[in-house]
């Protein structure tokens, strides 16, 4: 069963937010295990996913900007 656009189109955004943010999370969290740092390498990766995340709203934001100025 095929979704509508619409709906593929939200949820590749869910997934790239949702990834965005997880994957710094992880890999802090790994190197705190193996480097025995804890909590500094997942506060470091919290504080890239958060900027990673900013990074990505704001050129969704003026790519959805441009979208609306051509319509």
């Amino acid at each position: 069963m095929q979704l509508p656009e619409e709906y593929r189109e939200h949820l590749n955004l869910g997934a790239e937010i949702a990834f965005t943010l997880l994957i710094p999370i992880g890999v802090g969290y790994v190197l705190d295990k193996y480097l025995e740092t804890s909590p500094y390498g997942m506060l470091i990766g919290a504080g890239l996913g958060i900027i990673l995340f900013f990074n990505l709203v704001f050129k969704l934001a003026k790519n959805e900007g441009g979208n609306n100025q051509n319509k």
